[in-house]
């Protein structure tokens, strides 16, 4: 689901990514949640229309943020509902006139909110923004590191809204959870990933998810080129940077 609109057109299945791509990948079904069920829920639920105004998603990097933002915003196109997905860590040296027709979407997810403090146009912009969705009944979804609290935006009425946002703590996966998420990555992609292996690679990758996949994919690719299975040894080869071909 993939879409390359500027910010006054939805793109496929009616999703807006003011020129940014959705990865095909960040949808529900690809998200391991462990610990995390309950915040998917309440995410589904709002898809549903049944929650508050405002989300608020927390966590450390690593902890799928992103990828459940762009996770609302594929389900809502799916069903045919405009979403957008806007990245502020990208936005921010352009204009916040492009979040001008963006509240009669019934879902807008913010990602990395909290860089926008101290830039007065964009707490403005967000500010406007967050009233025009209240008064039309959509959905607003933010992403950051901190809590609303601890952001710290000079213009009050926007600290005051966000600070009463439903906040959504997203937790660290544990080594278990994090061979399951590998797992889970592996089956989307059409192959399988032996227990050993996943956690061979938890031994000596660091634990944080997008770098996990990255190399994932990496082993898919090495893979196939080599004819061979994702065994400790061969997963040992790629990441040394020596891949062999089965031999017949």
């Amino acid at each position: 689901m993939k879409s390359e609109t500027g910010a006054r057109g939805a793109g496929l299945n009616g999703q807006l990514t003011l020129g940014m791509r959705l990865r095909d990948s960040s949808v529900f079904a690809s998200y391991h949640a462990g610990p995390n069920a309950h915040v998917v829920e309440v995410l589904r639920s709002a898809l549903a229309g049944d929650s508050p105004m405002c989300l608020w998603l927390h966590g450390t990097r690593g902890v799928g943020k992103t990828h459940l933002l762009q996770a609302v915003c594929a389900a809502a196109g799916e069903r045919g509902d405009p979403a957008a997905y806007l990245p502020m860590r990208e936005l921010l040296s352009s204009e916040p006139d492009r979040l001008t027709g963006l509240a009669g979407m019934p879902f807008v997810c913010v990602d990395d909110v909290d860089v926008a403090a101290s830039h007065a146009q964009w707490e403005r912009g967000l500010f406007n923004l967050y009233r025009e969705i209240e008064e039309r009944g959509g959905r607003l979804i933010l992403a950051s590191e901190a809590v609303p609290s601890s952001v710290g935006y000079n213009l009050r009425d926007l600290a005051s809204r966000l600070s009463a946002s439903l906040v959504l703590t997203l937790q660290s996966l544990d080594d278990d959870d994090h061979v399951k998420a590998l797992q889970l990555r592996a089956r989307q992609r059409g192959f399988e990933l032996p227990d050993e292996s996943a956690q061979y690679l938890l031994r000596r990758l660091p634990r944080e998810m997008a770098s996990l996949y990255a190399f994932l994919d990496q082993l898919d690719e090495a893979s196939l080129v080599a004819q061979r299975r994702l065994t400790v040894p061969f997963v040992k080869e790629v990441l040394e940077g020596r891949p062999s071909r089965v031999t017949r």
